[in-house]
């Protein structure tokens, strides 16, 4: 069942949340009001909270990962999704007869979680894209989701790219594009302008997503690979160990070697 997120939450997953009862999301920069059944989709690079406005608020949550999707047939990454794209509006509005057939795939995943059927993960997955494909048929009728613009594709433009770097295959692969200034020049705008685009688009910062982005990669070349913590520094951009292990601890509050 559904649970209220803390402001702000964000973890590792795409959650799908169905909902019915009188909400009000805040979905990086946007206000939205949810006043009627409806099904949000939520990127794991987009920071969001709910507010509930009355006590009738109810419905369902599904969260996964990109890697668990791709186990199956789809290869593309949820992040060129229509519904999990950046800057891509992420309510859609439903009827009850469009809710109902949304519960009811839910109701199927709880009921399976509770089998010991040994492929009940593959029939999960499914039911995961049978949501997904459900929603993007509604989508033409509903077309509840305002046009991209300027600052959306941008912001797009800007994921794609820094995603595109990782994952990390080798020491010898040096990550190329680490600042905010390195993406304005292979986008060729200003980085002022790249700058806004992103932070109105997402709620933060060029320089935020980059820095957590390269946490992200680093604790897993820790944890994953036997290189030194020296190379894996050199591969995500710097130059001198002690420079990589002060970055690392300003962000995580730890050193590198202890992630180990």
């Amino acid at each position: 069942m559904l649970g209220l997120p803390p402001l702000y939450r964000r973890r590792d997953f795409y959650k799908i949340t169905l909902m019915t009862g009188d909400v009000k999301l805040q979905y990086a920069d946007q206000g939205i009001l949810v006043d009627r059944p409806a099904v949000l989709f939520s990127n794991p690079l987009i920071p969001y909270s709910f507010e509930a406005l009355s006590e009738n608020v109810k419905g369902f949550a599904c969260l996964f990962t990109d890697a668990f999707l791709k186990n199956g047939d789809r290869s593309a990454s949820l992040q060129d999704s229509p519904l999990f794209r950046i800057g891509a509006f992420p309510v859609t509005f439903l009827s009850d007869i469009q809710y109902n057939t949304l519960s009811d795939l839910y109701n199927r995943m709880i009921a399976e979680m509770e089998t010991t059927y040994v492929y009940k993960f593959e029939l999960i997955r499914n039911y995961v894209n049978l949501v997904i494909h459900e929603t993007m048929k509604m989508e033409p009728v509903n077309d509840t989701r305002p046009h991209h613009n300027a600052s959306s594709r941008i912001a797009m433009l800007f994921m794609e790219l820094l995603e595109k770097q990782f994952p990390i295959g080798a020491p010898s692969q040096v990550l190329q594009l680490k600042t905010a200034g390195d993406f304005a020049g292979s986008l060729a705008i200003h980085v002022n302008h790249l700058n806004r685009a992103v932070r109105e688009v997402t709620g933060k910062s060029t320089s935020i997503h980059i820095t957590e982005r390269i946490i992200t990669e680093a604790r897993s070349l820790l944890k994953n690979t036997d290189w030194s913590v020296a190379e894996i520094g050199y591969s995500l951009g710097f130059d001198y160990p002690a420079y990589f292990n002060n970055f690392f601890k300003k962000q995580t509050g730890v050193t590198p070697r202890s992630v180990r």
